[in-house]
């Protein structure tokens, strides 16, 4: 359950958090529950395991569909990726029916990223700087008529900098009019050169480092 996957984060080792950072105003046992009321009903967890983030231990939590609709790597999954403090570094819902749908406007996804700041990450708010408001893909690999297939999901991406340390932040939402992609303390290498930060939340990174997320990798 997703409820101990963030209960096992609690037991790994505290790391520094960068002394710029507002102070987190949720509480571990609000913030593990707004996590846990993002996931679709229509997941079940299939794999967690402890991760490295700029240094900072994490954990990986992988969920995917419970009728088995797209699994694997590179399919429809909903994952996160949650900081030992309880902090939600980010989550990626890739769902085949976000896809071939009109996006929400500039405006409209600014919005619903906000809101979703203030909900989820709200020391992000006060030194927030806007980038720019784009279309952005995310590949999908799915099957139809017994044949793997690659469709493009595209969302409305909110792509900000946050003043107060200068890492990287940004919300994707998606034809639903709900946050799709969300990630934050991104790390850049002589921006917009070679992002530092590792990608946990994308599965052709992972199949590049030849990592997985499934019941064989539980830590």
């Amino acid at each position: 359950m997703f409820s101990a996957a963030i209960a096992a984060t609690a037991a790994l080792p505290a790391t520094a958090k960068n002394a710029s950072q507002e102070p987190k105003t949720m509480t571990r046992a609000a913030a593990t529950d707004a996590i846990a009321a993002l996931i679709p009903a229509t997941h079940h967890e299939v794999g967690h395991r402890a991760v490295a983030v700029d240094g900072e231990t994490a954990r990986l939590t992988r969920h995917e569909r419970s009728d088995g609709r797209n699994t694997g790597l590179e399919g429809e999954h909903f994952s996160t990726v949650v900081a030992a403090d309880g902090t939600l570094k980010g989550f990626a819902n890739i769902a085949l029916d976000l896809a071939g749908k009109p996006l929400p406007s500039r405006e409209r996804a600014e919005a619903v990223a906000r809101d979703f700041l203030k909900a989820h990450a709200p020391d992000l708010l006060p030194r927030m700087e806007i980038h720019w408001i784009d279309a952005h893909d995310e590949p999908i690999r799915v099957q139809r008529a017994g044949r793997p297939e690659t469709v493009t999901l595209t969302g409305m991406k909110v792509k900000a900098r946050n003043l107060a340390d200068g890492r990287w932040f940004w919300v994707i939402v998606g034809a639903d009019e709900k946050p799709m992609v969300f990630e934050r303390d991104i790390v850049w290498i002589n921006f917009p050169g070679r992002r530092k930060t590792e990608k946990w939340l994308h599965d052709a990174w992972l199949k590049e480092q030849g990592q997985t997320v499934g019941k064989s990798a539980h830590a």
